[in-house]
């Protein structure tokens, strides 16, 4: 691939690569990273750097610690300004820090508003440097790994390509720590099971985020038009292969037919605050305004939802149809679902609009 078609990139660099020894930043192996994200913009691609390793970064700062919740929050308190003042170092051009939630990403607003602060960013020759805001994050608002947040960020960004760092070449058949006789996949043309069996847990003492976690990443980056590679992070020739258009890793293809950016953030980036559960004969990729989803075709409403937030549609058998931007309050969805009197509950819903509008959906092929 030649990489003078990259208009926009998001690389991913993950903790080892930070911080190798748990005793602060390291320019050792971010020098290249730097160096490649320096010719990168000198041949007129933009750049967006996602960096995990505020945590690590600050741990050599609480020795003895027992490391709690608390103690990790302050960590990254700590490490953050020592991340980002090691990258600054090593650019001779302005960056900026962006800490992110998933209760920034999965709401639209807020989603719609980073998506505006990056691109200003890179109109003015700023590079953004993201995280995940681990000092404030709690279980419910949180990614959880920073391959999936690059993915998420590479959609939002428009990016045309997400390079996942990694301290192995790239997918395996079989970990290739284990097996000597394990074989690198240069090239995945579609992301199923199979590839899925073949990712291991994480090898790293520093890091979140395993092998698993990329092929999630690549997965959610393929199908909304990305060009996705993990790559070796710590050689230095796997930069000058990217840099000569040759693929060092493993190169996953994106789709031909990219998701639209509003049903991507739905499926790959919004999160379900509850399910609706319909019936078994419902097929709800033949809905549309004229003729949307009914309460006689609701079963079940779990969960606790404001008008608004995404919910997940499920058939009564687990099947998973769909994400999407309810109309309606779960209290009243669920009012008007349990009514034995079937034509008030149409009479309702047609005063009041339809559940689900075929604008707010996106469709789940995984059944």
């Amino acid at each position: 691939m030649n990489t003078f078609n990259w208009k926009r990139i998001v690389i991913k660099v993950g903790s080892a690569l930070i911080a190798p020894k748990n005793q602060g930043c390291s320019s050792h192996f971010l020098l290249g990273i730097a160096q490649f994200i320096v010719k990168c913009r000198a041949k007129g691609i933009e750049v967006v750097l996602v960096s995990s390793g505020s945590v690590a970064a600050g741990r050599h700062l609480f020795k003895g610690e027992t490391e709690n919740i608390a103690i990790k929050k302050a960590m990254a308190a700590a490490g953050q300004t020592e991340m980002m003042a090691t990258w600054d170092r090593l650019f001779d051009f302005p960056s900026a820090q962006i800490l992110l939630t998933h209760g920034d990403l999965r709401d639209r607003e807020r989603y719609v508003s980073i998506r505006e602060t990056i691109f200003t960013l890179l109109e003015n020759g700023i590079i953004p440097i993201i995280n995940e805001n681990d000092t404030v994050t709690t279980d419910n608002l949180r990614v959880g790994d920073n391959d999936n947040l690059a993915a998420m960020v590479a959609g939002a960004a428009d990016a045309d390509s997400l390079i996942i760092c990694s301290d192995i070449d790239g997918l395996y058949d079989k970990n290739p720590h284990t097996h000597d006789d394990a074989k690198l996949l240069s090239w995945v043309s579609v992301i199923d099971e199979d590839i899925y069996k073949m990712a291991g847990g994480a090898t790293s003492a520093t890091g979140t985020g395993g092998m698993r976690t990329k092929i999630e990443a690549a997965e959610k980056a393929v199908s909304h038009g990305i060009d996705t590679f993990i790559v070796n992070g710590f050689t230095e020739i796997t930069f000058n292969m990217l840099l000569e258009g040759k693929n060092p890793g493993t190169h996953f293809q994106p789709y031909e037919t990219p998701m639209k950016e509003h049903e991507h953030w739905m499926k790959h980036t919004s999160k379900e605050q509850g399910v609706v559960v319909v019936d078994n004969d419902v097929d709800i990729s033949a809905l549309d305004d004229e003729e949307s989803l009914t309460s006689d075709e609701i079963l079940e409403i779990k969960g606790s939802f404001s008008v608004g937030d995404t919910v997940l549609v499920r058939k009564d058998d687990g099947t998973r149809l769909a994400k999407a931007r309810s109309n309606y309050s779960s209290c009243l969805l669920t009012f008007i679902a349990e009514q034995t009197d079937q034509d008030f509950a149409n009479e309702f819903q047609r005063q009041t609009g339809p559940i689900i509008s075929e604008k707010n959906i996106a469709l789940l092929e995984k059944q």
